[in-house]
């Protein structure tokens, strides 16, 4: 009966559909458009900010691959333009970095921010409060896009704090708005959170004055 068996077998895994692992399924593709048309994509919806708590909502900054390096620690290493020193679990000393929200220049990593270019508060108005608190903890410390954090000077996050682009669009670097509001749009796409009224009409202002601005949206699972 063995050899009866093995025919049986065969000819099933022939006709029966393979399984596909979860983590061989692919990917959401990549798509690059113009920042018009990505603009154009983006809901519009009210922002509510209610029962938002930073810490409760988001946490703090997590070592995901536990290597001793935070995601702040991360972004430091990840952007210095003069590599600093790393001691211990993760010290850093020394160092430069560029801040392009306003065309600076830091030296050593005390004086930078790492931002969230669309804000914790703003994520969460805009869609992030309705995602599980894994999701949020996820968002906050995403490093599979270089657009998602930035290492700026601290100043400058600081004047930002949880605006969004119609009450702030980078006034201490004007040649890089184009690429802020890009960045900007990609962030909300990828995540699915939608933009008020004022924020829509500013990126779409915005975009008809950047012409030949692209913008590639990876989704995120």
């Amino acid at each position: 009966m063995r050899p009866a068996l093995n025919v049986l077998a065969a000819v099933l895994l022939a006709v029966l559909p393979t399984a596909v692992a979860p983590d061989a399924l692919a990917a959401p593709a990549a798509e690059t458009l113009p920042l018009a048309e990505a603009v154009a994509q983006l809901p519009v919806a009210a922002e509510d900010r209610t029962g938002y708590d930073r810490e409760q909502s988001f946490g703090g900054w997590i070592d995901a691959d536990r290597d001793g390096c935070n995601t702040r620690m991360e972004v430091l290493l990840e952007e210095a333009v003069e590599a600093p020193a790393v001691t211990g679990r993760c010290t850093l000393s020394g160092g430069r970095w560029y801040s392009w929200y306003d065309n600076t220049f830091i030296d050593g990593p005390r004086g930078l921010d790492i931002d969230h270019l669309v804000p914790l508060a703003e994520a969460w108005d805009s869609g992030a409060s309705a995602w599980t608190r894994q999701r949020r903890v996820t968002y906050a410390n995403y490093l599979d896009d270089e657009r998602h954090l930035e290492a700026v000077s601290a100043p400058s996050n600081r004047q930002k704090a949880d605006q969004d682009p119609a009450t702030w669009l980078v006034p201490d670097n004007p040649a890089e708005r184009c690429h802020y509001l890009a960045n900007w749009t990609a962030v909300k796409l990828q995540w699915g959170l939608t933009v008020d009224p004022a924020e829509r009409n500013t990126l779409t202002f915005g975009a008809a004055e950047c012409p030949g601005t692209e913008v590639t949206v990876n989704p995120v699972p």
